[in-house]
């Protein structure tokens, strides 16, 4: 009998699903659940040699924190869930936001207040606006205190519509952004329907919604995952995202990008690590506190696998590669769960740690005694021998303090002096801008000029001039960043394309990945012309997709341009082909069919072209 040869790409996929999926379905048979000591939780893990722990909060202080984010004042602000995953029926909503403060500096907090309650299952935090964003079911809220109580007092539904289908696939991982944007992510099994002053936004399945609080604007930056439960931007505006739910490791992701699972895609990107296990929670280590050989490392956390992972994140063409380094963390303690990581005040490292025996609710009962809803800790990792950062409130400093905090080596005081001058008057903060730039050094020009590109945005007050500055500068990253916002602010920028048609043949595959991704944006036969241009360099993977994107997401446009002639690439028939196979649609046969009849098109040339044209046929089209 001869034996079928085997395929190793596929024993390895379904090997990767059986280490992922046992430990899940194992919970069904787990009987030996462990006292919650949190001393014992710290002598089950093994550290990396360079790295101390310490409880910073535990129960009954806070109980099942599910997404934390500090503030300017270094207070630590915890969403956290009693009633996950699912309340009884009529049963009270009681979850909390927790507001948990260390004022003496030891490392230990040793204040703590209930900020908010009678919430359901909030599965995100962010303050900010004079008082905290929340993600609570299928409703963003802010929430405010009006009188110095340290209790919110004050309820506004800020966004309404988003998907309830499943509760850990709510709307969740609130972040600012660079922008001064909210930046929210929601899962597979979410259908949201959210209305804007500009009209109903839409996502189906999972994605990133960017959002404008000052104006109520509402965009959807990628869309796909299976549950992204992790979000962080590099120095340059960069996003990357974990996923609890599926094993890519680490996603760069870009406007217009798509990932796995989103519904009706055709094509969809890989993330830089697959096979890796299921990550959530996500952030870049940065300051003085870290070693520097970490510094520009992302921090994430294997919840199944009882891990706090590393791994080191640099650029290559268009995109990034990650490499997976030594766990910060690694646990055989059957309920350590760390869900989320933030960089803290003193430049440590805090790992939320949902603390449970019971994950997920498919593989168990929801009312299975085994889950744990009473505990939970926040865990602070410092490093021997390396001088913690001095706390800094920027609510305490001057538009001129907090202007250098830009030039900070740590990223999220940088954040937070953006957001404190977000808060104060616009016209002191641009004057003090405005000479804060023209007093830089030579060396500090091009990095200031990046961080007013910021600031105004944050204050919604762009400088166009700045933008198209940054757009022809030395430097690609700084390039990259500008191409990307004259793409937002396209309607306002009156020579948007122009500028777009130069950085589309951009020496740096990075600038030319923005500005194609930029040019979908506009809906025009032209858009799609200036973009086609891009394959005069060679496309890498993220480039492929993003023209593949901007073509087949514009292509009733430019079929009707073809259609009257006025789409002219005859001279380049590999443009063609690549828009033909894009468009994927019998309505691009007619209108090349009868260019090719017109003499404009040589078929005998292309023979390509032709193979994209019957794939994209029908009988009916062929005629």
């Amino acid at each position: 009998m001869k034996l079928k040869p085997i395929c190793l790409c596929s024993v390895a996929v379904c090997l990767s699903a059986w280490l992922v999926v046992k430990p899940a379905f194992a919970q069904r048979d787990l009987t030996d659940i462990p006292a919650p000591d949190p001393a014992a939780e710290i002598a089950a893990m093994r550290l990396d040699p360079q790295i101390e722990i310490n409880l910073y909060a535990s129960d009954p202080l806070i109980r099942k924190p599910i997404q934390m984010n500090f503030d300017g004042e270094g207070r630590l602000w915890v969403a956290s869930s009693e009633t996950y995953p699912q309340i009884e029926p009529g049963a009270k909503s009681n979850d909390k936001i927790i507001v948990l403060n260390d004022s003496d500096g030891d490392g230990v907090a040793d204040q703590h207040s209930v900020f908010a309650d009678e919430l359901l299952i909030p599965t995100g935090v962010a303050p900010g606006d004079g008082g905290v964003y929340v993600a609570n079911s299928t409703e963003l809220l802010h929430l405010k205190d009006t009188d110095g109580d340290q209790v919110a007092d004050q309820r506004r539904v800020v966004l309404s519509g988003f998907g309830t289908e499943d509760t850990h696939h709510l709307l969740h991982t609130l972040r600012w952004g660079p922008d001064g944007c909210l930046y929210m992510n929601q899962s597979i099994y979410i259908h949201s329907h959210v209305e804007t002053p500009y009209g109903t936004k839409h996502l189906n399945g999972g994605g990133i919604w960017r959002f404008r609080p000052e104006t109520g604007e509402l965009e959807v930056l990628c869309k796909g995952f299976v549950n992204p439960w992790g979000h962080i931007f590099n120095p340059f505006g960069q996003s990357f995202a974990t996923d609890g739910a599926y094993v890519e490791g680490i996603n760069y992701v870009f406007p217009g990008s798509v990932f796995v699972t989103s519904p009706g895609a055709v094509r969809h990107l890989r993330g830089l690590n697959p096979g890796s296990p299921k990550h959530c929670g996500l952030e870049i280590l940065s300051g003085t506190h870290i070693p520097s050989e970490w510094r520009g490392d992302m921090v994430t956390n294997d919840f199944r696998g009882h891990r706090v992972c590393r791994f080191t994140v640099r650029p290559q063409d268009s995109g990034y590669v990650s490499r997976q380094q030594p766990e910060l963390i690694a646990s055989n303690h059957v309920a350590f769960r760390p869900i989320d990581a933030r960089m803290g005040p003193d430049g440590a490292i805090y790992i939320a740690d949902w603390y449970n025996p019971i994950i997920q609710h498919g593989e168990v009962d929801f009312r299975d005694d085994r889950r744990d809803q009473e505990h939970g800790r926040i865990w602070r990792l410092t490093f021997k021998d390396s001088p913690l950062m001095p706390r800094t409130k920027t609510g305490e400093l001057t538009e001129t303090a907090l202007l250098n905090l830009l030039e900070s080596p740590a990223l999220w005081l940088r954040q937070f002096a953006r957001l404190e001058l977000k808060s104060r008057d616009a016209t002191v903060v641009l004057n003090e801008l405005k000479r804060w730039v023209d007093g830089a050094a030579a060396t500090e020009k091009l990095n200031r000029q990046a961080e007013a590109m910021w600031v105004r945005e944050c204050l919604n007050q762009p400088d166009f001039d700045l933008l198209h500055s940054l757009a022809q500068c030395d430097d690609h990253r700084f390039r990259a960043v500008a191409v990307r916002y004259i793409g937002i602010r396209r309607n306002a920028i009156d020579d948007a394309m122009s500028v777009l048609a130069t950085a589309v043949n951009d020496p740096h595959p990075q600038v030319r990945l923005e500005a194609v991704s930029a040019l979908g944006r506009f809906h025009s036969a032209e858009a799609s012309a200036v973009a086609l241009r891009a394959l005069d360099h060679g496309l890498d993977s993220n480039l492929d997709f993003a023209l593949w994107n901007t073509l087949h997401s514009t292509r009733s446009d430019w079929i009707e341009a073809l259609a009257a002639g006025s789409f002219d690439i005859s001279q380049h028939p590999e443009r063609l082909e690549f828009a033909v196979a894009a468009a994927a649609t019998p309505a691009v046969v007619p209108p090349v069919i009868k260019a090719m009849r017109r003499g404009d098109l040589d078929p005998l040339k292309s023979q390509s072209l032709l193979i994209a044209l019957c794939n994209a046929a029908d009988a009916e089209a062929a005629k």
